[in-house]
């Protein structure tokens, strides 16, 4: 199903327009705090009424102020996954799974509570109180519930936005498995590089309340840098200091913390070329092991590539040329050759 959404709003200091439609999958609101992300979210979700405009998931019409339809948002269909879960703290996780259902309509077609429990491993938590859950347990249980709701569309504001990086690692997979499983549209508000680079089909760009670029994350990130997570395992005695990743050494400018330190690496599109063999004697700071995701060759010279490095997505800028040269398809193993790296 496709989500349409055309709104417009005001607040003192603060005018939202904007219009975008985006496709089944995941699509992600992404920009800086203040450009209207959750304002948007709001207003599909019902908690907000536009001064103008028309909210729709395929034929389901939420908002159409031309027709003054509103519906409010116990009627919307929705499931909501908030920052901090909102966990009822009384009610164990099995009944917070059910409360979820019992918003569900009575003849809706919604998943197998079975199959949910499976899909979110928390099947050994069906007894546990909130209190006892971890951060990470507790987004997963969060998102059952959503799901259970019989949902026309899933709404995420920043769900891992509370969570430490372990943490998040933890739930990244989970909100890949729903994207790819649950069959539901999700419209995922995000202001961090790596979770859009990793879970989003579709990206729209907010800036002060306007829609700057909609369409595949290669091409709307573009150069933006991408994020790689990596360890510190010593400093040699050239100045540089050798870094663990999923996919291999790599080497930076000597960094001042300890051995055994996880930090977080920029890679520029531009600075990534691609091999289908191994690489001998070249002058490269890494040649990691990675996986081709996805691939947007775009209207122009250039296609953007998008690497699976361990959990990380890391997008490479190459020619249209070399693409077809080289009979790049997605799910084919390559080399990626890291020219330079800087520390996040």
């Amino acid at each position: 199903m496709t989500l349409s959404v055309r709104l417009a709003h005001r607040f003192q200091g603060f005018a939202l327009d904007v219009a975008f439609e985006a496709p089944p999958g995941l699509t992600v609101l992404f920009g800086p705090s203040g450009s209207g992300k959750t304002t948007v979210v709001n207003a599909v979700a019902g908690l907000l009424r536009p001064r103008a405009g028309r909210v729709a998931v395929g034929d389901w019409l939420l908002d159409d102020s031309a027709a003054r339809r509103h519906l409010p948002p116990h009627r919307r269909r929705l499931g909501y996954v908030f920052q901090e879960g909102r966990l009822f703290p009384h009610l164990s996780v099995r009944q917070n799974l059910l409360y979820g259902r019992w918003f569900a309509p009575r003849r809706a077609a919604g998943p197998d509570m079975a199959r949910v429990v499976e899909m979110l491993g928390i099947g050994p938590l069906l007894a546990r109180r909130p209190g006892a859950l971890s951060g990470g347990e507790r987004s997963r249980v969060a998102i059952g519930r959503a799901l259970l709701a019989a949902p026309r569309l899933i709404l995420a504001d920043e769900p891992l936005a509370a969570l430490d990086e372990a943490r998040k690692t933890e739930i990244l997979p989970y909100f890949e498995r729903l994207r790819d499983e649950g069959g539901v549209p999700i419209l995922y508000v995000s202001h961090a590089l790596p979770e859009v680079a990793r879970l989003a089909t579709t990206v729209v760009t907010l800036q002060a309340g306007r829609v700057t670029a909609v369409g595949p994350p290669g091409r709307v990130l573009g150069d933006a840098p991408s994020l790689l997570s990596a360890r510190i395992e010593a400093h040699e005695g050239d100045g540089l200091t050798r870094l663990s990743t999923p996919g291999g050494a790599v080497f930076a400018p000597r960094l001042a913390a300890p051995p055994g330190t996880p930090v977080r690496l920029r890679v520029a599109a531009g600075d990534v070329i691609l091999s289908r063999d191994r690489p001998r004697d070249i002058s490269a700071l890494g040649i990691l092991q990675a996986r081709i995701a996805a691939i947007d060759p775009d209207d122009g010279p250039d296609a953007q590539v998008v690497l699976a490095i361990g959990p990380d997505r890391v997008t490479a800028r190459i020619p249209r040329r070399a693409l077809a040269g080289m009979g790049l398809e997605p799910g084919q193993p390559v080399h990626a050759i890291l020219r330079t790296v800087t520390p996040a």
